[in-house]
């Protein structure tokens, strides 16, 4: 049997307390600053490995990420979060072209000298990274879509109960769970709950968008895709990119119900659909999601 003296015991646990101190977490991660073109893109990177870089919802900044869901993928992945141009921590004007944000992911990956990663994007991003998937093919190695839509007219618009929360200055719990949960299901709100505090832990709410000309600026873009001129969704038709998507069966802003026409037209893209969830599936069902995402990637290399 194997003795130790005090003083080795006493170094391993200071070894110990040393390396967990040391470990970099959603909610201890530095913001970084990548200056491009004249302007500074905040972001932050946790983990380690193959790069996978997240593209964010309407008024989303790098604080409004679930830190656990974060941390999941951290797991597999070098994580790295960043706000547009003009949101959040980074400097300059929101630009109302998608092609011209989808330009952030390029010159973020070029700052950071990355020549292959996986892209995702939620909601108002999932619309840039469907952008930039497709405009950055030899960057892009896999994409993933949370709780967003394809390119062109909806067949299901988004809901009144959507505007009625979305654009007040302030956003407060109750409107969270109307706008990224499913109020109807009791364990849909507690989920909510545990979501929101956790994602209270490293917030400033100074920086989330709270004006009507900043929203205009993320609208126009949304409207463009809408309109479709650069035909992104024939495009979608023959990439051979991989494609995820993750939507909730009620969400309010992305009917999940504007995708079931092109199932049978996308030859790269699987669909799957969370019950009893809203906007935000991965906040809703972290250890779920997290563990879709890379049984994907691991299956589509």
């Amino acid at each position: 049997m194997k003795t130790f003296t005090i003083p080795f015991v006493l170094l391993l646990i200071t070894n110990l307390s040393i390396m967990n101190a040391q470990k970099i977490t959603a909610l201890n991660s530095k913001t970084e600053f990548a200056d491009v073109s004249g302007r500074k893109i905040a972001y932050r990177t946790i983990g380690k490995g193959t790069p996978i870089i997240l593209v964010n919802r309407f008024r989303g900044t790098l604080d409004t990420w679930d830190p656990l869901f974060l941390d999941k993928l951290a797991e597999n992945y070098k994580v790295i979060t960043f706000d547009y141009t003009g949101i959040g921590y980074s400097t300059g004007t929101l630009p109302t072209d998608l092609k011209d944000v989808a330009k952030d992911v390029k010159d973020l990956a070029d700052f950071l000298k990355i020549k292959k990663t996986i892209i995702m994007g939620w909601s108002y991003g999932g619309l840039v990274t469907q952008v930039a998937t497709l405009q950055f093919s030899d960057l892009i190695s896999q994409t993933v879509l949370l709780g967003t839509g394809p390119p062109g007219e909806r067949v299901v618009p988004l809901e009144q109960a959507f505007l009625d929360s979305a654009l007040k200055p302030v956003n407060d719990f109750d409107d969270e769970i109307v706008l990224f949960f499913e109020p109807s299901s009791e364990e849909s709100k507690a989920e909510a709950k545990a979501s929101h505090d956790r994602i209270a832990k490293r917030i400033d709410v100074s920086k989330i968008p709270s004006t009507m000309e900043v929203f205009q600026l993320y609208f126009k873009g949304s409207a463009g895709l809408t309109e479709d001129k650069d035909n992104f969704k024939g495009k979608l038709k023959t990439t051979k990119i991989p494609i995820l998507i993750i939507s909730g069966d009620h969400d309010i802003s992305f009917a999940v119900e504007n995708w079931y026409p092109l199932t049978k037209q996308l030859p790269t893209a699987q669909l799957i659909v969370l019950p009893q969830t809203g906007h935000a599936p991965q906040h809703q069902h972290v250890d779920l999601v997290a563990n879709y995402i890379h049984a994907f990637l691991e299956n589509t290399k």
